[in-house]
């Protein structure tokens, strides 16, 4: 018993590393695991990375320079203006060199310089009458957090949600990282894309954990005949090849579908088999915990199954699903990538990640106009904060083992 009480004490005390023994024993189960967690400085990093994407996804409008869609001929493949600073009068002024453009006789292609003649200078938290959209949906504004100083554009007194923004051009556009073929600003199309691939990982997976939760919970507690039958459904669906199905699904989703109609099959279709592995999880943890005396109490007093699944056997393991599901979600953001990437995700006029790296795959954008692949940046940033968040929520899962973070 000492032996035991020995191992214990040991554990925690290498879960937590405070040096104070009386904050450990009366600690609450999360208190430890978020003492464990803090430990693991790779996890903190990422989930750091990670809270910066989904403010991007909140604010995409903000932090966009100008409207996603808008296109100027003249300006297409236009390299990236860097930001640069000044100092005048005790005050500093950041600004952009402006570019020259010109069309080559031979080629009839455009070609930029940078053109350190002009300088446009940036504001923030200023108002771009040019892209007015609704916040959030609730209500209409033109601010943004880069605009360039326009001197002689006079600013109407309201935001106009109603205009076109994508045929009004700003007087004075600044491409942080450069245009597309069409002169389509990149900073505010993978602004916007970042909303797209990364909150088509959290809904998917949300759908994933609901199916695998309620799925393996009911198989793990009943047995018999509906877990042989959950069982062999789970082995028939692992059992197709992944990629392939996806691919059939996603061809058989009608090309004139809406923005929406076509999210929302996307997720519904990487959804389809991300929940057997969950389930499986699931089932597990709850053959192992029904014969456990908190439960057969709960039975005894009459409580269904849904409530002893949610409500006494599903907290004992929470944490293991949440670092499951951290580990989930960069999967379902590299399928619709690659799904996008082949034309059979989300399609244009759609933007996300996958369709912006679909429009830069030719040798022109690796020869000339590298800055294209810059969403694909985004992707493996965004995949490995996953996995390294991942990591850590796992071992912080269980504060009680002896296994260094």
């Amino acid at each position: 018993m000492a032996t035991d009480e020995n191992k214990l004490a040991g554990a925690i005390s290498a879960a937590t590393n405070t040096g104070n023994d009386d904050q450990q024993w009366i600690a609450s189960h999360w208190t430890l695991v978020w003492w464990r967690f803090k430990r693991h400085q790779l996890a903190m990093g990422a989930g750091v990375v990670i809270a910066l994407f989904y403010i991007i996804c909140l604010t995409s409008e903000f932090l966009a320079t100008q409207a996603p869609r808008e296109s100027i001929a003249e300006m297409s493949y236009a390299p990236p203006q860097s930001l640069s600073v000044e100092f005048s009068d005790g005050t500093v002024r950041p600004f952009v060199y402006g570019i020259s453009s010109e069309r080559d006789p031979e080629t009839y292609a455009m070609a930029h310089t940078i053109d350190k003649t002009q300088k446009y200078y940036i504001t923030y938290f200023a108002r771009n009458p040019a892209y007015a959209y609704k916040f959030w949906g609730l209500f209409c504004t033109d601010r943004h957090l880069m605009v360039a100083v326009v001197e002689d554009v006079e600013m109407p007194a309201e935001p106009d949600c109603t205009v076109d923004n994508v045929l009004t051009k700003t007087p004075r556009n600044i491409y942080v990282l450069g245009t597309d073929w069409m002169g389509r600003d990149m900073w505010s199309r993978i602004m916007l894309g970042t909303r797209i691939s990364m909150s088509i990982g959290l809904v998917g997976v949300a759908i994933s954990l609901i199916i695998g939760i309620f799925m393996g919970g009911i198989s793990g507690l009943r047995g018999g005949w509906t877990d042989l039958v959950i069982q062999r459904l789970i082995e028939q669906l692992r059992a197709m090849p992944t990629i392939p199905l996806w691919l059939a699904l996603a061809a058989a989703v009608p090309a004139d579908w809406s923005i929406t109609k076509q999210y929302f099959a996307i997720v519904v279709i990487l959804s389809v088999i991300g929940w057997t592995t969950l389930a499986r999880e699931v089932r597990g943890r709850f053959l192992a915990m029904r014969e456990e005396d908190f439960v057969l109490a709960a039975r005894l007093y009459g409580s269904g199954q849904v409530r002893i699944i949610f409500r006494h056997m599903l907290p004992s393991f929470v944490s293991h699903i949440i670092a499951s599901i951290s580990l989930s979600i960069p999967g379902i953001i590299l399928a619709e990538t690659s799904l996008s990437f082949l034309g059979l995700g989300m399609r244009p006029p759609a933007i996300s990640w996958g369709v912006l790296l679909k429009e830069a795959q030719n040798v022109r954008t690796v020869d000339q106009a590298p800055w294209l692949l810059l969403p694909g940046v985004f992707v493996v940033v965004a995949v490995l904060a996953f996995n390294f968040l991942g990591d850590g929520l796992r071992d912080a899962a269980d504060p009680y083992s002896n296994r260094n973070s």
